[in-house]
């Protein structure tokens, strides 16, 4: 795994704006960055990082059968009692999902360690799945890459197949798809999974989610008081179980993406209880509740909010003592303790992998970098190849 050098693109700004990459500065600062590029052998990424990716996923998957049907895991994960229920029979019917994120740190050496798993809203899709792609078919005909230089990267067309499959597993030819409002990032994400759905057949509307009502036959309606059938929401689970409108999920029989048990995997409760499920896993790092300080012996603790995004809230202590903190509003729900595990350092950079998977298959890597050791939301986003 190294850290290479590259020349920009010339035109990569005006090419970005002609695919509609709205979001590649955000606040002034670089959030795309193709002054470098990482670098990996086929070993490493078939190894080291997509076999155990496979592998953490089907692990993650035991965790929610195990707390669906538990009430006390469930209060351990902050989910409220009126959501156990629509929670358990969602899991049950195997309700589909579309795709994850699971945040890795890898050095190049050793087994990668899982930090989290992003199950419900993950971001950075567009520029992993479409244009780190373009980026590297753009370099290798310009003879800036070598012709062998390849990508881990089936995210496109893995979407593309899961949304036929989930329209025929549903039965419908049209989705709705939803992201808040004043998010470019988040409506960028939205707009390239409209169009893999488009490219799969299916009519696709949008609405923001401050624009959703509420009809008078319990029905979730769009702007033109359409009913909404399906909808792709890019709005986590714990806000909307939260909220006025919660009392009418259930009833409003919506084909939600991502289905109500992705509750359970995208909560930071999901990294002790796979410790305790799978203890001394290579790719997992020591985790506990809070309750069970007394079992860590560990010096040094990171400690997460168990609902939190983009690295907000999380703090690193060390022999109790708070060493790093990242501000947020996250915590209220409580917290869990892991181990700490450095991200690798490539010069000042802080190494962040995030694996995909779509249709609970592996289907590429994005990469984010920090001169901070916490990846937050401003953190670059760097391509990468094989080679």
């Amino acid at each position: 795994m190294l850290r290479q050098l590259s020349t920009p693109r010339p035109d990569w700004q005006t090419r970005a704006h002609e695919f509609g990459f709205n979001f590649h500065t955000m606040h002034g600062e670089p959030y795309w960055d193709e002054s470098a590029y990482y670098q990996f052998s086929l070993k490493q990424i078939e190894q080291d990082l997509e076999d155990p990716t496979a592998e953490l996923h089907q692990m993650c998957l035991q965790v929610v059968d195990a707390v669906v049907s538990d009430d006390e895991l469930l209060k351990r994960f902050s989910i409220p009692e009126s959501f156990w229920q629509p929670i358990a029979d969602s899991w049950q019917h195997r309700d589909p999902s579309l795709y994850s994120r699971l945040d890795l740190a890898y050095n190049g050496n050793g087994p990668a360690k899982l930090y989290e798993n992003n199950a419900d809203t993950p971001t950075s899709l567009y520029e992993s799945g479409f244009w780190q792609w373009l980026w590297l078919e753009e370099l290798v005909d310009n003879g800036q890459l070598p012709r062998q230089s390849d990508q881990f990267n089936s995210l496109q067309e893995k979407l593309v197949h899961r949304f036929t499959a989930i329209a025929e597993h549903y039965q419908i030819n049209n989705m709705h798809f939803a992201c808040c409002k004043d998010t470019d990032e988040d409506r960028g994400t939205v707009q390239y999974l409209q169009d893999c759905a488009r490219e799969a057949g299916l009519l696709d509307k949008f609405v923001f989610i401050e624009d959703i009502g509420l009809g008078e036959s319990g029905d979730f309606t769009d702007l033109v008081d359409q009913p909404i059938q399906s909808l792709f929401k890019l709005y986590p689970w714990e806000f909307m179980q939260r909220e006025d409108f919660a009392p009418h999920i259930q009833a409003a029989e919506v084909n939600w993406l991502e289905p109500l048990w992705k509750s359970i995997l995208s909560n930071k409760a999901l990294m002790p209880m796979l410790w305790k499920l799978f203890p001394q896993h290579p790719n997992l790092l020591p985790s506990w509740f809070e309750d069970e300080l007394h079992l860590a012996d560990e010096s040094k603790l990171v400690k997460k909010p168990i609902f939190s995004r983009e690295g907000a809230n999380i703090s690193v202590l060390e022999k109790g003592k708070t060493i790093l903190h990242a501000d947020g509003p996250y915590g209220e729900e409580g917290f869990i303790y892991q181990a700490w595990y450095p991200l690798p350092q490539f010069g000042d950079n802080h190494t962040l992998i995030g694996s995909w998977l779509v249709d609970d298959q592996p289907a590429g890597i994005s990469i984010r970098e920090d001169k901070h050791a916490i990846t937050q939301d401003m953190s670059r986003y760097l391509p990468h190849i094989i080679l």
